[in-house]
C-alpha cells in the first residue's frame, strides 16, 4: 500500500482558510509593530514579543525567537522592517520543524511490524479527541489501509456510543464492552481482533481525564503492557489531541500528559474557531514533538496533516 500525503494547491488554501482568524491576529500585530520603522532598534524588538506573547505564541518560545532576532540583526547590522519579518518567518520555521513518524515511513511501517501499525490516542475530554479519532480512521481508509478502533474509554458510556456512531459513519470496525470495562481488557480484544483479520491501522481511544494521574499513568501503562503481549512493539505511536481554542491551556495539558507516558505526536484541534493558533508555535517548540494533524473544520476532511511551512506561510500571510 501507498501512502498519501501531498501538500497541494487545495491544502494550501484549507490553511489559509482555516487559520484566517489566527493570521489577522499575528501578522496584524507583527505589522503594526514593524511598520514604518526605519531601523530595528530594541524598541522594535520589544513591541514585536509583545505581539508574539499577546498571540498564545508563549513567553519561552517568544524569548528564545527575540534572542536569536537580536543575534541576527546585530550580525547584519542594519535590518529593513521586511527583513525583520523574514526573519521572524526563518525562526518560527525552525522551531516547529520537527520530524514525524507515519504508517508510510520505515519506523512505523505496516509492513515491517508484526501486525498491524497501533496509535495510542490520549488527551482529556472535550478537546475533540473522538471526532479526531474518526477523522484518521477516514483519513487511513482513503489512502486503502484497513483500519479498526478500539473503544478503551470506558469511563463514559457516552465515549464508547460516540465513537461507535462515528465508526458507522466512517465504516471502519470497532471492539468495545460495556461501560466500566477493563480498558486494558478492551486494547487486548481489539488487536487481537485487528491481527486476525490483518488490519493495517489500529487507533485506540483511552479516558480523557488528568485529575489522578497515578491512575491514569498506571491505567496507560497497562493498556500499554497488554497491547505488547499481543504486537510487540504496539503502541507504535502515542498520539496526544489538544484544543487549539484554549491556547496557554492546551500548553499546560501537553506538559501534564508528558509526566504520564510517552507522548510520540500532537494532533491539535479546532483552530478554525479561532485567533490562538499561535500556540501552535510553542508547543512544538516546548515540548519538541511533531505536531502531525491540526483540526481546520468540523467535516471529515478537515483534519490536515501538519506542514511547518505550510502554516507558517499561512500565518504570515505569503
Amino acid at each position: 500500500m501507498k501512502f498519501f500525503g501531498l501538500f497541494g494547491k487545495q491544502n494550501t488554501e484549507v490553511y489559509d482558510k482555516g487559520l484566517q482568524k489566527t493570521q489577522q491576529s499575528i501578522f496584524s500585530k507583527l505589522k503594526r509593530a514593524i511598520a514604518g520603522k526605519s531601523k530595528i532598534d530594541d524598541d522594535v524588538l520589544d513591541e514585536v514579543e509583545e505581539a508574539l506573547i499577546s498571540s498564545d505564541v508563549g513567553v519561552d518560545t517568544t524569548l528564545k525567537i527575540i534572542k536569536n532576532l537580536e543575534q541576527r540583526v546585530a550580525e547584519q547590522k542594519y535590518a529593513s522592517a521586511d527583513e525583520l519579518n523574514d526573519m521572524i518567518y526563518d525562526e518560527v520555521v525552525k522551531l516547529i520543524n520537527h520530524p514525524t513518524t507515519d504508517v508510510s515511513q520505515s519506523s512505523g511501517n505496516a509492513t515491517q511490524v508484526e501486525g498491524p501499525y497501533v496509535i495510542l490516542v490520549v488527551g482529556v475530554n472535550g478537546v475533540g479527541k473522538t471526532t479526531t479519532i474518526a477523522k484518521l480512521a477516514h483519513r487511513y481508509k482513503q489512502q486503502g489501509y484497513k483500519v479498526m478502533l478500539g473503544a478503551a474509554d470506558t469511563f463514559r458510556a457516552a465515549a464508547i456510543e460516540q465513537l461507535k456512531i462515528w465508526a458507522e459513519r466512517v465504516g471502519v470496525p470497532i471492539v468495545s464492552q460495556k461501560m466500566g470495562a477493563d480498558p486494558a481488557s478492551v486494547a487486548f480484544d481489539t488487536l487481537s481482533s485487528a491481527k486476525a483479520n490483518n488490519m493495517d491501522v489500529v487507533i485506540i481511544d483511552t479516558a480523557g481525564r488528568l485529575h489522578n494521574k497515578v491512575g491514569l499513568m498506571n491505567e496507560l501503562r497497562k493498556i500499554k503492557d497488554v497491547m505488547h503481549r499481543v504486537i510487540p512493539g504496539a503502541p507504535q505511536e502515542v498520539m496526544l489531541v489538544l484544543d487549539g481554542s484554549t491556547g496557554q491551556n492546551a500548553y499546560q495539558q501537553a506538559k501534564q500528559f508528558a509526566e504520564v507516558t510517552n507522548i510520540s505526536s500532537l494532533a491539535i484541534t479546532k483552530l478554525d474557531g479561532t485567533a490562538k493558533g499561535g500556540v501552535v508555535i510553542g508547543i512544538a517548540d516546548q515540548m519538541s514533538l511533531p505536531v502531525k494533524y491540526i483540526g481546520l473544520g468540523e467535516g471529515l476532511d478537515d483534519l490536515q496533516e501538519f506542514n511547518p511551512k505550510t502554516f507558517v506561510d499561512s500565518l504570515f500571510g505569503k
